[in-house]
């Protein structure tokens, strides 16, 4: 991969080249025809050729706008490759709608509407495979490596195993002293433990983990070793999911470590932390899928939405719907929002079971038991937040509660949570935290597009049989 300077040289030149040639092939009267043949609609199209100053400013003007949306493209960012092809194709969308809306104000700077619609089309394929041509490392470059913790003893012995580049380490609790070492400046110990070994004394100190995502670019970094001495939220996940969205492998010493997503079964001391357990293609299958049935739920769903706001607000005062900040994948948080269900200012951190639960109101039971509440979180799951299947999304005030009863709580954290999974089609709430937990684990160690299928089809059967002995009910009294 390119650095510096030089990445940022080569990808904007090649950037201004493909969008240059992305209009000029997008302004042939031949290439303009050509869809109508596809697609029909475009015959609406009025096939404008440009020429001479015309041509030179549409070409201008696409230039210097598509640049400026692409601006976050040009740093020299190692991503994941469906990152990089997202990111991209977003961001050329962005550029399509700025030309267009410049165009609609201001006819002098306007790119004809077919010539538009076919440079965009243009771009969006070839735009992605430039970024991730130029991104691509090649097999014969010398790897590094960094290490994140602040345990001496779990920094020697990755030492001693690993034969890659370590230009130093990168150690909490320094997020804005990057001159305190907590490794080298940490008290001795009366058993003498305290004493560096002369490889970590040699070891540069690269500052504190805010300082972790210019590391892995400045240094071109390709795997991270982890030596925490402790795992909590802001330090071991926050890393984590640094590295997983620069692409970057993490690593950590088998005996230091304890995680349903390591590849346990290489034969060697240093185990890779699988950030992405899916494959790419299990990847963009899932994405689909959420996206598919987010979008097909909330049209069913749409006509329900204004029937249930108006039964809140008759029931009870207070919002319709009412957010909580939860969990997301390694260890963020996000905002979740359903339909109010309870009393406002009700909500308390221990779990209880809705059948003694005295704070849900009359409208709320019944939204629960069709499970009517979870309609908006469906936006969740299309926006990318959450997936229709994963481990359900806890509620930050309440885990510690849960993490005294079920001590590997934090396990559920590696993969994005879910509107429904394996605990919720057995039936198994927060009120078991450690059932909960081994139904969660057993998802993520066995997850798979076929897995997720089966569990929504098992979910949507448990619904329907909820909404129909809720109605036979309502028929008897």
């Amino acid at each position: 991969m390119f650095s510096g300077g030089t990445y940022r040289a080569v990808s904007a030149l090649g950037a201004v080249m493909l969008i240059v040639l992305s209009v000029l092939v997008g302004n042939l009267e031949v290439v303009q025809s050509a869809p109508t043949v596809i697609v029909p609609i475009f015959n609406r199209l009025p096939k404008t050729v440009l020429s001479g100053r015309d041509l030179r400013i549409a070409i201008l003007v696409s230039v210097a706008i598509m640049l400026v949306s692409l601006w976050p493209m040009f740093k020299p960012r190692p991503r994941r490759l469906l990152d990089t092809i997202m990111l991209t194709q977003r961001r050329v969308l962005s550029g399509g709608l700025a030309l267009a809306t410049v165009g609609y104000f201001d006819y002098t700077y306007r790119l004809p509407r077919s010539t538009l619609v076919l440079t965009v089309a243009t771009l969006l394929f070839v735009l992605p495979l430039w970024f991730v041509l130029i991104s691509h490392k090649p097999g014969n470059q010398e790897k590094r490596g960094v290490i994140i913790g602040d345990d001496p003893t779990q920094m020697d012995a990755i030492l001693n195993e690993v034969h890659t580049e370590i230009i130093g380490y990168v150690s909490p609790p320094s997020p804005f002293d990057v001159r305190y070492d907590p490794v080298k400046t940490r008290p001795l110990t009366t058993d003498g433990s305290g004493i560096l070994s002369d490889q970590i004394d040699n070891l540069p100190h690269r500052g504190g983990l805010s300082r972790l995502e210019d590391i892995l670019v400045d240094y071109d970094v390709d795997t991270a070793y982890f030596a925490l001495r402790s795992t909590d939220r802001g330090e071991f996940f926050g890393a984590l999911k640094t590295c997983h969205e620069h692409g970057v492998t993490a690593k950590a010493h088998r005996n230091h470590i304890d995680s349903v997503l390591i590849d346990a079964d290489n034969g060697q001391d240093i185990v890779e932390v699988n950030l992405e357990p899916w494959d790419w293609q299990d990847y963009a299958l899932k994405r689909t899928f959420d996206v598919t049935f987010a979008a097909v739920g909330l049209l069913l769903t749409a006509p329900l939405l204004a029937l249930i706001a108006i039964a809140i607000k008759l029931d009870s005062p207070g919002p319709v719907l009412y957010s909580q900040e939860r969990t997301a994948e390694l260890g963020g948080t996000f905002q979740i929002y359903k339909f109010r269900s309870m009393l406002p200012e009700s909500e308390s951190v221990s779990p209880v079971d809705d059948k003694s639960n005295n704070r849900i109101t009359r409208v709320g039971r019944v939204l629960r038991r069709t499970h009517f509440d979870e309609i908006p979180q469906l936006w969740s799951i299309f926006t990318g937040k959450m997936s229709v299947v994963g481990p359900r999304a806890a509620w930050i005030d309440e885990e510690p509660l849960l993490e005294k009863e079920a001590e590997m709580w934090r396990k559920r954290w590696f993969v994005k949570p879910g509107l429904t999974g394996l605990a919720q089609i057995n039936k198994v709430s927060s009120t078991k935290p450690t059932e909960k937990l081994r139904y969660d684990l057993a998802y993520i160690r066995r997850q798979s597009p076929w897995l997720d299928l089966k569990i929504v089809i098992r979910q949507l059967w448990l619904v329907l049989l909820d909404v129909v002995a809720m109605l036979k009910r309502k028929l008897i009294n």
